[in-house]
């Protein structure tokens, strides 16, 4: 599933084409991908000017007047700035159509993604609630470690916790822990504030670098441009369960915890 940095590449990839560009049509080519898409696709988006395009978690939005297109990629889902007459792909099921003569075109071949509507002044119900971003100093070491106190799951699961940070998915949890040299099965009530400033700041680091490679292309990530993000190439821990760690060669071991994957260097991370 695309994470933080892909959305935020993805994001970065299409505002300069779409900002300041009048919507002129919706083409909607299935009524639902995840979820039914809201009718005000149809009748409030098109005749809008999009003022903002932003990214909450790993949601595009796309701002106007009249409200806000919500854009999740779910697992496979990719947003491009096409010409309007780009022939159109097996499942290519939303298009955007621009004053330019080009389109947003919404292509998602498993359908886990959404395309939803917030009115202004309003929260989408699957934003209330969650936490900071992460790049933002709003998120830090002692918000974590404020927030672990009693907490019996596992430090992973935790900093995978949206009402805890958002956008922190499988990829770059796994990767932080190791940076921080944090065993990813450690109760997170039991991590000092001195680890977790560490681990904040690892968790910063490490997104803001995925960004500028555009992402880890796992499956079927790309970047707007089509170009695959290249931060795969770079993993220490997550997806290498057996191979040697890159610090100290013991291998890398693998562990179920929120019954995902976790991957983990059984000596440098404690």
């Amino acid at each position: 599933m695309p994470e933080l940095p892909e959305v935020e590449t993805t994001r970065r990839g299409i505002a300069p084409y779409l900002e300041g560009h009048r919507v002129t049509g919706v083409v909607l080519r299935r009524p639902d991908l995840r979820w039914p898409i809201p009718a005000e696709i149809s009748t409030l988006l098109p005749g809008q000017t999009i003022t903002s395009v932003e990214r909450r978690a790993k949601y595009v939005l796309i701002h106007t007047a009249a409200g806000t297109a919500l854009l999740h990629l779910g697992m496979s889902g990719m947003l491009r700035v096409l010409p309007a007459d780009t022939p159109l792909g097996k499942h290519d099921h939303v298009d955007i159509v621009l004053d330019d003569g080009k389109v947003l075109r919404f292509t998602d071949p498993r359908r886990f993604g959404a395309l939803l509507w917030q009115m202004p002044g309003e929260t989408h119900e699957l934003l209330e609630g969650i936490g900071p971003e992460p790049l933002t100093d709003a998120f830090d070491g002692d918000l974590l470690w404020r927030l672990s106190r009693g907490r019996s799951a596992s430090v992973k699961t935790f900093l995978m916790d949206n009402a805890v940070v958002v956008g922190v998915g499988n990829i770059y949890a796994s990767e932080a822990l190791f940076a921080a040299g944090i065993d990813p099965r450690r109760a997170a009530g039991k991590v000092s504030r001195e680890r977790y400033a560490t681990l904040a700041a690892e968790v910063k680091r490490i997104l803001a670098y995925a960004i500028t490679r555009g992402g880890t292309t796992l499956r079927d990530f790309l970047s707007p441009d089509g170009a695959p993000g290249y931060f795969y190439q770079e993993l220490f821990a997550y997806g290498r369960a057996g191979e040697a760690c890159k610090v100290c060669g013991t291998p890398i071991k693998v562990v179920t915890l929120g019954q995902r994957a976790s991957f983990y260097c059984p000596t440098c991370q404690r």
